[in-house]
């Protein structure tokens, strides 16, 4: 068995956009000291293939963190096989808020230094010592009280088209410059009600730690974070503080959680929260479009990307030769060609 997948991902991802097979997105983690990381990827890579699992899964000597996509008819399947890893039983799973099964084209398990590029030295400090886990209720509660600060531990462009009201959402990159900016901004306010949220927790566990680590006495993390936040309110019917749309990372890009749209299009200005990846594929600029400029630019991000993609396949492949996009795919929706762009 091939631990890995062979097959195109363009035909993976017409396989998975064409199937009726229902489907189940799911979020999960766990801090955990794993001896042997590679062998555990091999062993959880046979474990989840077999039962048809797909989606992105990091793996690290401190633990793990999974982003997948579960057939509806294995997932009981599914739960028993990960509970049946001692270290895993029990661990929550954040089930998608608005989800059509289409998160995921392939199963890919990657062992990493970390689980969450952090920029840490975890020998100093307690990362299991975090901070207080609330719930919606709580959090509501907490938000309402004006001894309390809000900070959006996420990057920029998440927090551009969905954010809790009234919080503080740093204009950074990356979850390491988060933490050293949320560090500054509170650093002569430690007797305030530190209230941290993320998309689904694990950035929160370790920042929370930290913000203990140096100080700060009245931490508090969202737990479940925005996935779990938005079925809790639902569940109970009390006040959604959350407008706009959760940020997530695979192939929907996006869940509503509101109806209020409070980005815009990049390339025209008008209101739009709707995530795309520029169609040539020597670009793959991450920015907001609406439908109209979809169709006008071809799902590109200027008009010199729309050209380039009218060239033959050939050309293109060598004018892409040596750029590396990488993970700053994400970093680049800083680029030049977004014109319009709405930061509050």
């Amino acid at each position: 068995m091939a631990l890995y997948n062979r097959v195109e991902g363009r035909l993976l991802k017409e396989k998975m956009r064409s199937t009726p097979e229902k489907r189940v997105t799911i979020s999960f983690y766990r801090y955990h000291h794993i001896l042997q990381p590679q062998d555990f990827r091999d062993q959880l890579y046979r474990q989840l293939d077999t039962i048809g699992v797909l989606g992105r899964i990091y793996i690290a000597t401190e633990g793990v963190n999974a982003q997948i996509s579960v057939p509806e008819n294995n997932l009981e399947l599914f739960k028993t096989t990960l509970y049946s890893i001692d270290w895993l039983h029990g661990v929550r799973l954040n089930i998608a808020v608005e989800d059509d099964g289409k998160s995921f084209f392939k199963l890919k398990i990657l062992v990493r230094k970390k689980i969450v590029a952090d920029g840490l030295d975890d020998s100093t400090f307690d990362v299991t010592n975090s901070g207080t886990h609330v719930d919606a209720n709580t959090f509501n509660k907490l938000a309402d009280d004006p001894n309390t600060v809000i900070i959006d531990m996420r990057n920029h462009y998440e927090s551009e088209v969905g954010h809790f009201k009234g919080a503080i959402c740093p204009d950074v990159d990356t979850f390491r410059e988060e933490l050293q900016v949320a560090e500054d901004l509170m650093r002569d306010q430690k007797d305030k009600n530190l209230l941290m949220y993320c998309t689904g927790g694990i950035r929160c566990e370790k920042a929370s730690a930290w913000m203990k680590h140096i100080g700060f006495k009245n931490v508090f993390q969202l737990n479940g974070g925005i996935i779990k936040y938005a079925q809790e309110v639902k569940e109970q019917g009390i006040e959604n503080k959350f407008i706009g749309k959760n940020f997530v990372f695979d192939e929907r890009l996006g869940e509503r959680i509101t109806e209020d749209i409070i980005a815009v299009c990049h390339q025209c200005g008008k209101p739009c929260d709707d995530h795309t990846n520029c169609k040539n594929d020597g670009c793959h600029l991450l920015f907001i479009q609406c439908k109209e400029c979809a169709e006008k630019y071809n799902n590109c991000c200027s008009d010199e990307c729309k050209t380039i993609m009218t060239l033959p396949e050939d050309e293109q492949r060598e004018l892409r030769k040596g750029i590396n996009k990488g993970r700053q795919v994400f970093k680049k929706s800083r680029s030049e060609k977004i014109q319009f762009r709405k930061t509050e």
